[in-house]
């Protein structure tokens, strides 16, 4: 597909490979701080490795006062794997695949933020719709349905199809259809319930005749192994509800 070229093209040089391997072992790094990884090339020379990750959507900036920091966005790897790798190969080989160094594991530091970026072929409000509904969370949300209110200050749950409470949490801030903010209670495992309560912002833009929604997850628990799964988790999520956007079908559940 001419959508994935680009991604094609930046893994080709083991330098950007490298330099997403930094990031996947820890995000949020400036470009001093990837340089560092290549000390035979120059400052000029990273930042061009970096524009071309960049533009192939693998890597997002965020400016933080004078220093723009650096994240490993593994939502397009995960939608080379799911329409290059899974058709060919059987689930249980997913194990197997090179690809999963990018979708597994993260920094130790304070807090794990884990930051992703996808646009969509389709209009702000269709967007915003698929996050509050259950009727479409159903379809992409590994099957959860989700209730709320939707105003600042009430609470929001996702339960499983048999009632299973699995995330909670209140709704910060909501701006349809621009922008949503709400604390993350995961309930899934014993491990998860124990992590402190993280934050999603989900903001959606206009581009075109398409939009970019960029996700936000921060404040996470890296001694907990819920950070790990999380980011694995989005990037299948935001996979499936582009897929589902844009073709009318979520993800194959039994291949992913």
């Amino acid at each position: 597909m001419e959508e994935m070229e680009p991604v094609f093209k930046a893994l080709a040089d083991p330098n950007r490979r490298l330099l997403l391997d930094k990031l996947h072992e820890q995000d949020g790094q400036t470009l001093l701080e990837l340089q560092r990884h290549l000390p035979e090339m120059t400052r000029f020379g990273a930042m061009k490795h970096l524009k071309v990750l960049e533009e192939a959507g693998l890597v997002i900036t965020r400016r933080s006062g004078r220093e723009k920091h650096h994240f490993l966005n593994r939502v397009p790897i995960q939608l080379v794997y799911d329409r290059w790798v899974v058709k060919y190969a059987r689930p249980w080989t997913r194990s197997l695949t090179g690809l999963k160094g990018f979708l597994e594991g993260a920094a130790m530091a304070e807090t794990v933020s884990h930051l992703f970026e996808v646009y969509f072929r389709t209009s702000p409000e269709k967007l915003w719709q698929a996050l509050k509904e259950s009727s479409i969370t159903q379809q992409y949300f590994h099957g959860l349905s989700i209730d709320s209110e939707w105003k600042p200050g009430a609470g929001y749950r996702m339960a499983s199809p048999t009632g299973e409470l699995m995330i909670d949490g209140e709704i910060l801030e909501i701006d349809p259809p621009r922008r949503l903010k709400m604390t993350f209670r995961a309930h899934w495992d014993e491990d998860a319930k124990l992590a402190a309560p993280s934050t999603i912002t989900y903001t959606i833009e206009p581009a075109g005749d398409a939009c970019k929604l960029t996700l936000l997850h921060e404040g996470l628990d890296p001694a907990r192994t819920m950070a790990q799964s999380v980011r694995s988790g989005w990037s299948l999520i935001l996979s499936s509800l582009k897929t589902l956007l844009e073709t009318g079908e979520p993800l194959n559940a039994s291949e992913m």
